[in-house]
C-alpha cells in the first residue's frame, strides 16, 4: 500500500463574534486543509492555520510546502509506516511547522484509520471527552463582564480573559470579570505578549492584592525576552505560562534554562504536529514544568486533534481548546456540551471536516503518482 495523493484546500470561514486579541483582530479563520489520500482510497485529514503574528505562516505558504516538497516526500511512502513517513517529512524542508503539523495531523488520521482505531485510540487513551476553557475576547470592562456571565450560564466552567490590548485597564477589567461570575470559576489571563516585564509585576501583583484568584497568566511578555519573562516569574505568585515563547524543543530547553516559566502552552502549529507535541510534553514534565494544550484560531480538525492527543496524554491544567466553538457554523462532526469537548468515536478523526459546508473554500495544487 502507498500514499498516492497529498492535497491542499484553503478554507475562509466565518466566526459569529469577532475575535480580538493584543496581537490582532479577525472575524475569520483561516486555513489549509490537508488531505492525504493512500492507493486503497483511504484518506486523513489535516490543517494549517494562517497565524501572520505567531508563526509568520500564511495561506500561500502552507500550500507551496504541503503540494511541493511535502507531496514529495511522500508519494509512494507506506501509510501504516508512520514514523518513517514523519521522518521524511522533518528532513523535507527547514522551518513551516504548520504546513509540517497538517501532514503530520492528516497522516496520524490516516494511520488510524487503516487501524479501524479513533484517533484518542490509536495515541493510547480511551476517555470519550476532555475539559476546555472559552476565551474571552478583548474589550472594555462592562462588555467582558456581560460575556463571562453569558459562558457560565452556557455551561462553561472556565474562562480565558484577553488582555494587554490596553494594560493601564486591565485590573479593572479582571475584577469585573470576577464580579459577574464569582469566586468559584476558575479564570486565566492571556496578555499575548502586550505587557511590558515591569506592567506584568505591578498587573499580577495587582491582581494578587485584590484576591482575584487568577489561575494563571499566560504569556505576558514579549516571546524573544526570556529574561524579561523570568523576571516576572519569579517576582510574582500566580503560576507563568508560556506560549509564543515556545514553539521547538529548543525554545523550551530555553525556557527551562532561564527558568523563564512555571508551564507551557503547547499548540500543533508551532511545534510541527502531534509527534513533536508528544516530545514537548515529556520534556517539559521531566524538568516540573506544567503543561497544557491549545489553538490557534482554526478549524475542527486541528482542535479535534489536539484534544485527542491531550486526552491520550493527559495535561496538568485544563486545555484550551475553545477555537472551533467560535466558528458561524457548528455543522462539522466537533462538538462543545458543558464545558467539555466531545472527541470523535469512529476511525480517525471521524466525522470531524472542515469544507466548502464549513467555510469559502478554494481548492489548490493536488498532486498524484
Amino acid at each position: 500500500m502507498s500514499i498516492t495523493e497529498v492535497a491542499a484546500t484553503t478554507v475562509t470561514a466565518p466566526l459569529h463574534t469577532e475575535f480580538v486579541t493584543a496581537l490582532r483582530r479577525t472575524g475569520d479563520v483561516e486555513t489549509v486543509v490537508v488531505t492525504v489520500t493512500d492507493d486503497e482510497g483511504n484518506v486523513g485529514h489535516g490543517e494549517a492555520p494562517q497565524t501572520w503574528r505567531i508563526t509568520g505562516q500564511s495561506l500561500a505558504g502552507a500550500t507551496a510546502c504541503v503540494t511541493g516538497p511535502l507531496r514529495d516526500a511522500l508519494l509512494g511512502r507506506d501509510p501504516l509506516d508512520l514514523n518513517g513517513c514523519l521522518d521524511r517529512v522533518d528532513e523535507a524542508v527547514v522551518g513551516n511547522s504548520a504546513a509540517k503539523a497538517a501532514v503530520d495531523v492528516a497522516l496520524h488520521d490516516l494511520w488510524a484509520r487503516r487501524r479501524s482505531l479513533s484517533l484518542v485510540e490509536a495515541l493510547g487513551g480511551t476517555a470519550a471527552s476532555i475539559a476546555t476553557v472559552v476565551t474571552l475576547a478583548a474589550g472594555d470592562a462592562e462588555q467582558l463582564a456581560r460575556s463571562a456571565a453569558d459562558r457560565v450560564a452556557e455551561g462553561f466552567t472556565a474562562l480565558k480573559v484577553k488582555v494587554g490590548v490596553d494594560p493601564a485597564g486591565d485590573l479593572a477589567r479582571l475584577t469585573a470579570i470576577r464580579q459577574a461570575v464569582g469566586p468559584n470559576v476558575p479564570i486565566r489571563v492571556d496578555a499575548n505578549q502586550g505587557w511590558t516585564p515591569k506592567e506584568s509585576v505591578r498587573i499580577i501583583r495587582g491582581m494578587e492584592d485584590a484576591s482575584l484568584d487568577i489561575e494563571l497568566v499566560e504569556q505576558p511578555t514579549p516571546a524573544h525576552d526570556l529574561d524579561g519573562l523570568a523576571h516576572v516569574t519569579a517576582a510574582v505568585d500566580t503560576t507563568i505560562l508560556a506560549d509564543e515563547s515556545v514553539h521547538t524543543l529548543r525554545d523550551l530547553t530555553g525556557v527551562i534554562t532561564a527558568r523563564a516559566a512555571d508551564a507551557v502552552n503547547i499548540k500543533l502549529a508551532k511545534c510541527g504536529g502531534l509527534r513533536p507535541a508528544q516530545a514537548l510534553m515529556a520534556l517539559a514534565r521531566s524538568h516540573d514544568i506544567a503543561t497544557t494544550v491549545g489553538s490557534m484560531m482554526e478549524g475542527p480538525i486541528g482542535v479535534g486533534a489536539m484534544a485527542c492527543l491531550a486526552t491520550a496524554h493527559g495535561v496538568d491544567i485544563t486545555a484550551d481548546l475553545d477555537a472551533a466553538w467560535w466558528l458561524s457554523d457548528q455543522d462539522n462532526g466537533l462538538q462543545y456540551c458543558d464545558g467539555a469537548l466531545i472527541l470523535p468515536t469512529g476511525p480517525g478523526l471521524s466525522s470531524i471536516t472542515f469544507s466548502s459546508q464549513t467555510g469559502l473554500t478554494r481548492r489548490a495544487e493536488a498532486a498524484s503518482d
